[in-house]
């Protein structure tokens, strides 16, 4: 595989929240034409960031379709029209969307499965078509919880008629007395689908943006997991931490259990990680937060300084695939399609991430499943 065609994980993920307009400033007192063309350029990238969802949502499918996952809400939240072949990617995108799904899963159902009985939230970041919600609710796993989920209202309007046009979406939503649909809002007593541009979160961003969202349907006594997947890497380094920080000190009290799990590229400085940088680059599509946090270690640092003292720890997805997944699944997934790429899909794997970080509030057993997954040394 040439350096010029080496693909991305990104495109397999839930990501989202635009870059700052700020980063098309060009300083100095502008003019009005400058201005005007500031706005259209950052226009221009939000809409590139918003269109990573279909990406997404495509490769989500195409992982189903392949054998890789089990997902029946993936055609239903598929961008319309679909092919008579379905959507099709690379055996190693596949490979990639199905360690990432699996390894995400994990985290989620171990805080989902710890202290049965207790009410607790999940907050997802930037959204957009992801199943998990559906996939949870058909479960039976989200019980005793609360689902919220963010993301522009460009992406929400979507699922907005996805959910309205499945009929078994809809149900899964909330019961129809209670269920509230707008144009691009859905809100019932066990899901919200907000539409919430999460740079108006930043404080400093309310001069650029609508007043911030008061978000008054997240409690702010339950025990709350945040997930961001390929999300708040769109954001600048200083907005994705102000988003963090903002449900940290904000909406949440101090003594609510949380956690956060983040999914995010990292090694940007070998040769690999050039390229892919530029390739992603070339589309439009920049991530901001790579730089600084690049690495397994400034991950679990960035997870401290946000507040979860209690646990921080990180594995790229080579470790996830490798000691994540039994050998009998292994094996299952190297007979779904033919793979010729092994040590590509490595390499590629090696430059990304899955980290999380726990605040007990006082409350550890919240986080008992946790503590036992297997950690990537330094």
């Amino acid at each position: 595989m040439s350096a010029s065609h080496i693909p991305n994980l990104l495109t397999g993920s839930s990501r989202r929240g635009g870059s700052s307009r700020r980063g098309f400033s060009r300083g100095g007192t502008a003019s009005q034409n400058n201005s005007s063309e500031r706005e259209i350029s950052s226009k221009q990238q939000d809409s590139v960031i918003q269109a990573t969802d279909t990406d997404a949502s495509v490769s989500r499918l195409s992982a189903v379709q392949a054998g890789y996952l089990t997902d029946p809400f993936a055609l239903d939240l598929a961008p319309l029209p679909i092919p008579p072949g379905g959507f099709r990617r690379l055996p190693i995108i596949n490979r990639g969307t199905y360690a990432r799904t699996v390894g995400i899963d994990r985290l989620v159902h171990g805080f989902l499965s710890s202290n049965k009985g207790v009410w607790k939230q999940i907050i997802s970041l930037g959204a957009g078509s992801d199943t998990r919600f559906f996939r949870l609710a058909s479960s039976g796993n989200l019980v005793d919880c609360v689902y919220h989920e963010l993301d522009f209202a460009e992406n929400s309007r979507k699922k907005v008629v996805s959910v309205q046009r499945s009929h078994k979406l809809r149900a899964l939503s909330g019961d129809d007395a209670e269920l509230l649909f707008t144009e691009d809002e859905i809100h019932s007593s066990r899901y919200h689908l907000h539409a919430v541009d999460l740079r108006s979160l930043d404080a400093k961003n309310q001069g650029e943006y609508s007043k911030r969202p008061m978000l008054t349907s997240i409690r702010p006594d339950l025990p709350t997991l945040i997930l961001s997947e390929c999300c708040l890497t769109y954001l600048n380094p200083e907005t994705a931490d102000s988003v963090i920080h903002h449900f940290m000190t904000q909406v949440l009290q101090e003594s609510t259990p949380r956690g956060l799990v983040l999914y995010e590229p990292i090694n940007p400085f070998d040769a690999f990680g050039k390229v892919m940088v530029s390739n992603l680059a070339a589309r439009g599509i920049v991530l901001q937060t790579l730089h600084k946090y690049s690495s397994l270690e400034a991950q679990r640092a960035r997870l401290k300084m946000y507040g979860f003292e209690n646990g921080q720890r990180a594995v790229d997805v080579s470790f996830l695939h490798s000691l994540w997944i039994s050998d009998t699944e292994r094996e299952r997934i190297s007979k779904v399609e033919m793979l010729d790429e092994v040590e590509e899909l490595n390499l590629l794997m090696q430059h990304y991430c899955i980290a999380w970080g726990w605040h007990d509030g006082g409350n550890s057993s919240i986080w008992n499943e946790w503590q036992d997954i297997e950690d990537q040394p330094s």
